[in-house]
């Protein structure tokens, strides 16, 4: 039986049915779920107080190796709690067999645990929206298929391998290629505001990596903005590759006339030199249908104008 362990280290859930619908579909699939008074917890808009947040973050330390870890929601919190963070200790019970799974803000928390000791996590589904899945009248929806699968194959057999079939048109001059390294990123807003900080894997830890991004409610020239913003402080030069997930849920404007999503990308490869392939259409992000990756292990793909696959070990 697949022992689920659950954590609220950000935002508090926005409404009581999503967590509970959430645990009840993971014991349907025969899961022992853990700690669930965790989603009962509220504090202003966070999910307890930093000190509870921190405390449950800090005890999987001690939990039993043969587990797997899945945070509630994201939103806001982690950046709170971080320099009382016991990363060795998480590391250890990582290094034991632990996997620790999440997304959004969860990437705060990754990206520093890679920064700080190079111990590998999971970014994949939560509990509020990818294993709860109700619509917009409260119904219950089956959580997605792929999602699932993607999960189930983490939890057991540590292994992704996927193939994505989407048409590639921002590779360059080669169209088919290859490319190995630490798979590593996450939230875009999450990212770059770690710029600066001991949170962020250094240029050495990243170089030769393949990048993944996604994000959610953001125009796209604030994606763009952002993208710079990594590309000006050297980390997206430092690549192999960089893999586009989901930039879901925001809305263009009159005075936009015809800038896109696609033209904020096309002004970011412009930039880029021609041997770092962007690859669009990772099943990644704040969307019911996506993987589960592992950050921090190496990973290889091999991509062409019609798509890319991607395969870890770990």
């Amino acid at each position: 039986m697949n022992k689920i362990h659950l954590i609220a280290p950000s935002g508090a859930s926005l409404d009581t049915r999503s967590p509970l619908a959430g645990i009840e579909w993971l014991k349907q699939q025969g899961c022992a779920v853990l700690n669930s008074d965790c989603v009962n917890r509220v504090e202003q808009r966070f999910a307890g107080s930093d000190a509870d947040r921190l405390a449950e973050i800090n005890q999987l330390a001690n939990i039993s190796p043969n587990t797997t870890v899945v945070a509630m929601r994201g939103g806001y919190g982690l950046h709170r709690i971080l320099p009382g963070i016991e990363w060795s200790a998480i590391a250890k019970t990582i290094k034991d067999g632990l996997q620790i799974c999440g997304h959004s803000d969860f990437t705060v928390f990754q990206l520093g645990l890679l920064a700080k000791t190079g111990a590998v996590t999971l970014a994949g589904p939560m509990l509020n929206f990818d294993f709860a899945c109700q619509g917009e009248q409260g119904e219950g929806v089956v959580p997605n298929a792929f999602m699932w699968e993607h999960f189930q194959k983490a939890m057991s057999e540590r292994k992704l391998d996927c193939l994505i079939q989407v048409a590639q048109p921002f590779l360059k001059n080669s169209n088919t290629g290859r490319a190995s390294g630490m798979l590593w990123g996450g939230n875009l807003t999450v990212l770059s505001g770690l710029l600066g900080t001991p949170y962020l894997p250094s240029r050495q830890q990243t170089q030769g990596g393949i990048l993944f991004l996604e994000d959610v409610n953001e125009h796209p020239y604030r994606i763009e903005r952002m993208l710079m913003q990594l590309l000006d402080a050297g980390v997206l030069s430092n690549q192999s590759a960089i893999l586009l997930g989901g930039f879901s849920a925001y809305r263009l404007y009159d005075n936009d006339r015809g800038y896109t999503l696609e033209s904020a990308i096309d002004a970011i490869v412009k930039r880029l030199p021609e041997s770092i392939p962007v690859l669009t259409g990772l099943p990644f992000g704040h969307q019911a249908e996506k993987l589960t990756l592992p950050v921090g292990a190496q990973a290889h793909i091999q991509y062409d104008a019609s798509g890319f696959s991607i395969q870890s070990q770990w």
